[in-house]
């Protein structure tokens, strides 16, 4: 059982294949480690799919050491290595999603103001994946499962205000044809008034 979670360990990190297709900052969509539910779509959703993604990947790797080494040697020494090998690489794999999210959801400030939020409360859920000295087996699992909850608040929010912005905001399509239309659209001509006959000219 044991190795079988190694082996499944050894599949989080594998290397990416040189020839896929990046999406959501790794090869997809058979190799996409950062948004595999989201592959393919827009910007925002793989952040969001990132953001449970991930720190699922990161507590399955506590959740090995903690068998291998036991609740009070797991962070002994290095017995704490593959998770904080893991915490600095889905810090570092989320990076680009968020960029690429924010961007996406700068029509909302509020939208954009929940997802620093959700940000951060990412972060503090990874830096909590820790055994804390005295904590029961299920005391600790209880604790490290509570960030789900708070993420899907958080998503479904943010989702939300997205949403009642994005259904009333034009389309990028709509706004270059209404650009294009007004720029070729010419002037209105100037009211000038008609020149005398020539022959009236001469009898005057």
């Amino acid at each position: 059982m044991f190795a079988g979670m190694l082996a499944a360990l050894a599949v989080l990190f594998a290397a990416p294949l040189a020839r896929a297709e990046t999406i959501g900052g790794n090869p997809g969509p058979a190799h996409n480690y950062v948004c595999p539910h989201a592959d393919g779509r827009p910007a925002l959703d793989c952040y969001l799919d990132a953001i449970v993604h991930l720190y699922t990947m990161c507590r399955d790797v506590k959740a090995i050491e903690n068998i291998e080494f036991g609740y009070q040697k797991s962070t002994e020494g290095t017995n704490g290595a593959k998770t904080e090998y893991c915490l600095d690489k889905q810090k570092e794999n989320i990076r680009k999603p968020f960029v690429e999210a924010l961007k996406q959801a700068k029509i909302s400030r509020q939208a954009e103001a929940a997802l620093k939020a959700l940000q951060q409360t990412w972060l503090s859920a990874l830096a909590n994946l820790q055994w804390r000295h005295g904590e029961s087996d299920t005391a600790y699992k209880s604790r490290v499962v509570q960030p789900y909850q708070e993420f899907d608040d958080r998503i479904t929010g943010i989702r939300a205000s997205y949403m009642a912005v994005a259904m009333h905001a034009p389309t990028t399509e709509h706004t270059a044809r209404k650009r294009r239309t007004t720029h070729h659209v010419a002037p209105p001509a100037t009211e000038r008034r008609p020149a005398a006959p020539k022959h009236e000219a001469s009898a005057n």
